[in-house]
């Protein structure tokens, strides 16, 4: 990864509908400009009918600002916006399988449950399977704690989910704003 020192991490949430090719348009917008998206979560949103993509990515504000406004162009798109770490909540999970026979020969499953906070998923005969929810440094130490004590047969993470620590969504202001024109226009 090769981040300058004038960049930051930065979330942005797209709001869509949920239609076809919606992902393509956004990930276009990134490939042109040669930005790596760190992670990405698409899911429905607490608002029926319309989708959250959450994007992370190493940039300055001047390139996250102006490709919010370019993804806001797109016709599917409802609304885009961009937040820092400090504006959100967030978290992402991660997965280890670990093999039963060196996890029982580390000792205890206790030690990591009270340690990192993990729930375990899954133990057979062949594999052990945790799970970590946290920010990315934190699930990151115990997968370097595992693989240097116990050795990781599978790992993986996912994109960060993300909510702002607003009172409502940021595009339920925007919709009730577009509705109250609109009854206002009648």
């Amino acid at each position: 990864m090769n981040i300058s020192m004038n960049t930051k991490l930065y979330t942005i949430t797209v709001f869509s509908e949920n239609a076809v090719g919606i992902l393509n348009q956004i990930t276009v917008i990134f490939t042109r400009r040669g930005l790596n998206i760190e992670t990405l979560s698409v899911s429905p949103s607490a608002l029926a009918g319309i989708h959250k993509f959450t994007i992370t990515l190493f940039s300055t504000e001047e390139v996250v600002e102006k490709v919010v406004k370019q993804i806001d162009k797109r016709v599917d798109i409802l609304k885009a916006y961009y937040n820092t770490d400090e504006d959100l909540v967030h978290q992402e999970v991660a997965m280890y399988k670990l093999a039963t026979e060196k996890v029982l020969e580390h000792g205890s499953v206790e030690y990591f449950i009270r340690k990192y906070n993990i729930r375990v998923l899954e133990i057979s005969n062949d594999c052990t399977v945790f799970l970590k929810a946290g920010h990315y440094a934190e699930t990151q130490e115990l997968f370097e704690e595992l693989s240097k004590t116990i050795g990781v047969l599978q790992f993986i993470r996912s994109g960060r989910v993300a909510i702002t620590r607003s009172k409502v969504e940021r595009l339920s202001d925007m919709l009730e704003s577009m509705r109250e024109k609109s009854i206002g226009k009648k």
